[in-house]
Formats: C-alpha cells, sequence, structure tokens
C-alpha cells in the first residue's frame, strides 16, 4: 500500500472525540437528541423562546397546506431589536460587535451600542425616502460595516433587502432588481480587492437602464473613486443617513414577515428568488449558531470568513452571531492580500477563537504550505467550521493540525441557501468526529437518505438526501412563482424536500455528502461521486486542489475527466504523473473511477464565493461552446484550459 493510501485511508478512519473540558462545558449535551426526537416542535419552541417577542405566538407550526409552511403563527417581533437593542438594554451596549478589517489595513471596532444607533439612523433614512414594510431594497456593496448596517435598517422597519454580491455584473444586478421590483438601491463607490479598488457604482447606473422601480440609489464613499452622478435619484450615504436622529423605535412584525430575498443560480436563466421569513428564520439561525459553533458571547472571537452577499453571510456574519450577542470579527478582502498570511495574521491580532470558512479556501492554504500558518499564534482558536461543499479528509486533517495545532474540533456544517441555517453537522461537545462526513442531522431536523423511489436506505449504502419535515429556517417559496418553488423542490418525492444532494450513509448510519446529483457521474452503470474522485486526487501528496466532471463517452456513457493543481513543491513529471495520479484514484477507490483524463492546470475556475464551476469544465471536456462565464473570478482560466486540453488524454 502507497504511503499516501494508507494516510488517506487513516485519515477516513481516524475518529476524534471532544475533549473532556469541552464536553463538560458544552451549551448542548448528548441529551438534546433524544428532547428533540420526542418532541420535535416543542423543541423549536424552546428555540424561539431564546428571542424577544413582542406577541407570542397561536400555534408552532402550520404545514395545512404543504410545501408552505408558516411558524410560530401570530407571533410577532422585531429582527433588529432582537439583534441589536435588546443586548442594549441588557447592560452589553459597550461589547463590540465587530472588529472590522479592511483590505488596505484601516479599521473599525463597532460596538453594539454603536451600531444600534447607525442602524436606527439608517432605519430613519429609508423611511424619508419613502421605503415602507414589504417594499424590497437591493443592496450591492462591498464587504464594509454599512452593508450590515443597511440590512439591519430594512430588517429594522420591515423592508425586505435583496443583497447581491459585489462581484456580480451589471446583468446579473438589473434581473435581480427587475424580478424582486426593487425600489432602492444601497451601494458603495467600489470596494478594495487583491489590492487595488474595485468599482461597483458603474455597474448599478448600467443595471438601472434596463429596469424602471428603482427611484434613489444611496452611495457608500469607501475608494473615493469617481462617480457618476444622477441628480435627483443619486445621494451619498453620508448626507442622507448622516442628518438623521439615532433614535428610532422598532415595530414588531408577523413571524411570517418576509426578511429577505437571496438569488441563487438554478437550471435555467431566470433568476431564483429565494424567500425568507422573519420569526422561524431567526429562532434557527440564532439556536444553530449558539449549539454548532458552542458559542460563549462574553469570551469568544468569532470569523465567519465568506462575504456578507452570500447565504453564509447572512446567517453566521450577521443574523445568528448578533441575536446571540457574539463578537465577530469581519475582514474586506482576500487572504493573500498583501501577504499569504493575512488570514493568520488577523486571527493573531483579534485573539480569534472560532474560525468558519469553506473547503476550497482550506485547499488553497494547503498548497500555499504549512509554514504560512506556523509563523503567527494561532492558539487562541479552540474551534473551526466547515461550510460551502463538502470537505475531503485530507483537507479536514491539514486544517485540524496546521490551523487547530491538533486540539479544534471541526464542524463540518450542510445546510443551502434555501435551508437557511446548518441541517447536518456534527456538535463539538457530542460528537465523535470523522473527517470529511457531515455526520448528523442537527436536533429537531428529519434528514434522510433514500433510493430513487424515495424509499429510506440501509447504512453503507448510497442515494440521495432528502429532508422529510418542515423546518423552521425553510425557504417559504421562490419570490413571485408558488410553481416554481413546488416544481423545483417538492416534484421528485412529493412530500419530501429533495435538496439536489447525493449522500452515503456509512456503516455506523453517519452521513457523507457527495454533492450535487449533477455531480454524480454515471459510469458504465456505477454511480460515483465527483466529490470522492477530487478527495482521492487530493490525497496524493503532489495534489493541492482537483475539480472532476463526467464527460459523455460512447463506451462508458460518462467518462470521467479530473483537473488538478499541485502543491507548491510538486512537480510536474508530465505523462509519468498523470500516470501515477492514475493508478492512485484506481488503488484509492476502483478501476471504475480512474479517469479518462488528467490536466495538470494552473487555476480552476470559481465563482467569486469559491465555488469551483464544474460546468464550464464539462462545456470544456466536451469541447462544446463555453456557457455564461460572468460569475467567474477570472475569465482566462477557461482559455488556458482549453489549450492545454488535446494533449491530455488515456490511450
Amino acid at each position: 500500500m502507497s504511503e499516501t493510501h494508507s494516510q488517506d485511508h487513516a485519515a477516513a478512519t481516524r475518529r476524534f472525540p471532544p475533549s473532556e473540558e469541552l464536553a463538560g462545558q458544552a451549551n448542548v449535551g448528548p441529551d438534546v437528541y433524544e428532547r428533540a426526537a420526542q418532541d420535535r416542535l416543542g423543541f423549536w419552541e424552546d428555540a424561539a423562546r431564546r428571542l424577544t417577542w413582542e406577541k407570542d405566538w397561536d400555534e408552532v407550526l402550520d404545514w395545512s397546506n404543504p410545501p408552505f409552511a408558516k411558524w410560530f403563527v401570530g407571533g410577532k417581533l422585531n429582527v433588529a431589536y432582537n439583534c441589536l437593542d435588546r443586548h442594549v438594554e441588557a447592560g452589553h451596549g459597550d461589547q463590540v460587535a465587530y472588529h472590522w478589517e479592511g483590505e488596505p489595513g484601516d479599521t473599525r471596532t463597532i460596538t453594539y451600542a454603536e451600531l444600534t444607533a447607525e442602524v436606527c439612523k439608517a432605519a430613519n433614512a429609508l423611511l424619508e425616502l419613502g421605503v415602507q414594510a414589504g417594499d424590497r431594497v437591493a443592496i450591492y456593496m462591498p464587504m464594509i460595516p454599512e452593508t450590515i448596517i443597511a440590512m439591519l435598517a430594512c430588517a429594522r422597519i420591515g423592508a425586505v433587502h435583496m443583497v447581491v454580491f459585489g462581484g456580480f455584473s451589471a446583468d446579473a444586478l438589473a434581473s435581480r432588481i427587475t424580478d424582486a421590483g426593487a425600489v432602492l438601491v444601497i451601494t458603495a463607490d467600489g470596494g478594495y480587492r487583491r489590492g487595488a479598488p474595485s468599482a461597483l457604482k458603474p455597474a448599478v447606473d448600467d443595471a438601472l437602464g434596463r429596469t424602471d422601480s428603482v427611484r434613489n440609489v444611496v452611495v457608500v464613499k469607501r475608494t473615493e473613486q469617481d462617480v457618476a452622478w444622477t441628480e435627483g435619484r443619486d445621494l451619498w450615504w453620508d448626507d442622507v443617513v448622516g442628518r438623521q436622529s439615532d433614535q428610532h423605535t422598532a415595530e414588531a412584525f408577523d413571524a411570517e414577515h418576509p426578511l429577505y430575498i437571496m438569488y441563487t443560480s438554478g437550471t435555467t436563466a431566470k433568476p431564483k428568488g429565494i424567500l425568507h421569513t422573519s420569526g422561524g428564520y431567526l429562532t434557527q439561525v440564532a439556536y444553530t449558531h449558539w449549539a454548532t459553533f458552542d458559542l460563549k458571547p462574553d469570551t469568544d472571537v468569532y470569523w465567519t470568513a465568506a462575504d456578507v452577499g452570500w447565504v453564509t453571510g447572512h446567517s453566521y456574519i450577521v443574523y445568528g452571531p448578533l441575536a446571540n450577542r457574539a463578537t465577530s470579527v469581519m475582514y474586506e478582502g482576500t487572504p493573500d492580500t498583501p501577504h499569504k498570511g493575512r488570514w493568520w495574521e488577523i486571527v493573531q491580532r483579534y485573539g480569534v477563537t472560532i474560525l468558519y470558512t469553506a473547503p476550497t479556501t482550506i485547499r488553497t492554504f494547503m498548497k500555499w504550505g504549512e509554514d504560512v500558518p506556523a509563523g503567527f499564534d494561532l492558539s487562541s482558536l479552540r474551534l473551526l467550521g466547515s461550510v460551502g461543499e463538502p470537505i475531503n479528509p485530507e483537507a479536514w486533517l491539514w486544517y485540524h493540525e496546521h490551523i487547530g495545532g491538533g486540539r479544534c474540533p471541526i464542524v463540518d456544517t450542510w445546510w443551502q441557501t434555501e435551508t437557511g441555517a446548518h441541517m447536518i453537522t456534527p456538535l463539538p461537545g457530542v460528537t465523535n468526529l470523522k473527517p470529511g462526513s457531515a455526520q448528523t442531522p442537527f436536533p429537531g431536523i428529519s434528514a434522510k437518505v433514500v433510493d430513487d423511489e424515495g424509499k429510506e436506505l440501509p447504512d453503507d449504502t448510497t442515494g440521495l438526501l432528502v429532508l422529510t419535515e418542515p423546518w423552521p429556517s425553510m425557504l417559504r417559496t421562490i419570490w413571485g412563482d408558488d410553481e416554481r418553488y413546488k416544481e423545483t423542490y417538492w416534484t421528485r418525492f412529493g412530500d419530501m424536500y429533495f435538496a439536489g444532494d447525493g449522500a452515503k450513509k456509512d456503516e455506523d448510519g453517519d452521513i457523507w455528502l457527495l454533492g450535487r446529483v449533477d455531480d454524480v457521474m454515471n459510469v458504465s452503470g456505477h454511480r460515483i461521486s465527483t466529490t470522492e474522485v477530487e478527495s482521492a486526487l487530493v490525497a496524493h501528496h503532489a495534489v493541492a486542489e482537483a475539480a472532476v466532471v463526467g464527460a459523455s463517452d460512447p463506451t462508458t456513457g460518462q467518462g470521467i475527466v479530473a483537473f488538478v493543481i499541485l502543491r507548491g513543491a510538486a512537480e510536474d513529471s508530465g505523462e509519468e504523473l498523470v500516470k501515477e495520479l492514475r493508478l492512485h484514484v484506481r488503488r484509492e477507490i476502483g478501476p471504475i473511477a480512474s479517469p479518462r483524463q488528467i490536466m495538470v492546470v494552473q487555476e480552476l475556475p470559481k465563482t467569486r464565493s469559491g465555488k469551483i464551476m464544474r460546468r464550464l469544465l464539462r462545456d470544456v471536456a466536451e469541447n462544446r461552446e463555453l456557457g455564461d462565464v460572468t460569475t467567474l473570478t477570472d475569465s482566462s482560466v477557461m482559455e488556458l484550459i482549453k489549450e492545454k486540453l488535446p494533449s491530455s488524454t488515456e490511450d
């Protein structure tokens, strides 16, 4: 057995039980599963009581018209009040809400009292501009505190925010503004990315040329770039917010009042607006944030290293942490600006105790080498989290050893834009951790692995992941399109929500996510997950990152095509390396998983949230015209890959 194979096998079979100290002090213990199983609705009621409600609910769940759920029916609360005022009223106004760090090195420290005052001013500004409860407000911003202030100001007055990630094109912005019918856009002149100012206002001006619902554009000064100006429509944030009173009384809204719309990619060109409401969403994001990360608000410094423009940012940079009175870190820029140790410098500077990030970022750090984090004091860290895609065992172990010092539990969380909050995750003081597995449904969540007919599968099998009971933070519909909501999520198995993900249950009944079902390849009648082949490749000592796609093949139905990035010190020995990698995959998974082609590339096509665009790799592997590349960080990557393709095929 090769050294690498034994390492990876060891990675997948090692167990990491919680320390006695952590288990003894954890926010939730093993009894939580039993309690939730005995009385699921009572469990979520208890979770809801952690919030402040102006009016109690009459019914926990109305599921009389599936798949349209209503949670905490008749209850009333204000989301912003729960995130801000109640902490100030309880005497915590001086506690830091955010340590903000700009990419150029400028910093701001914002307390709960200061954040509350700024949100009140922004809420008053929205009201002055005629924004009413139920109106939609588009937010197209960099990672700066005003982005969070704008979201909370909307929540405070009952307006529905619709954040569009600042890397999206004018086209993407226009289609979302049109679909949501937004009346106002909040943006900035620009933000900093990779050491340079990146303009935002021009995309807004371009987008507004194709849509007619927007009355005003409010612009935050961040980079001081010159911006085009439309008198009467465009307003500076400092002018319109700066003159407002910092007093505003939050009004309570119905638990089912819309909180935000978040657009996610669908199979069609039309954007898919996922609608989240107030009471159930805040209940589950607050409770999962507290339980999954074992948050201690008086001592922890918590950092979700994601962009606020994605659901991870909404649930675990803004609403969950603030509802729990967390002290958070927020960083504007990229991990390698101005140097590859920037993140570890931030961990050291603020004494970060909890870090939550994506596997794709962890693999980038692996590629840069462990000597980078080794140059910083990371001893403040006590818990690590992973989000966005399944984490391969090798990356899990690297994260555990080189970032967590071998002492920090890792919570590998599975959830989606649609689910709103964590659905499957280990609990740090309870679970014996398995590298690479999300393991167990969160208490109060009912997730199963089923076959194509919807029948639950036994342990040690592979199938499709479904959710069999409604949950508080679930999407309520697709904005303006109830039929599409039913068709997209509820037609495959009728009364069960189908997430679109494949999953494997191991011999212990623990769940391993296998990525999107469209990332499950069918090779000679065998279902092979792209994630499993990618994990096998990354387990090889020479490989830092891998992306695998199934390309149509006349013999086998689909052939496996792999794209790999080598680790810093590894040498590209051409065909010799390709043979070695192919053999390695055969040993790890079996001959059926041996890639038809393996290409060594410098970069992989990624969206700005770090997801690998396998669709484009599939286009290349099948010699098709490239599909839409507007969401890519760097579209020239695809040209380089296309040039290299012909020379990489198996004989």
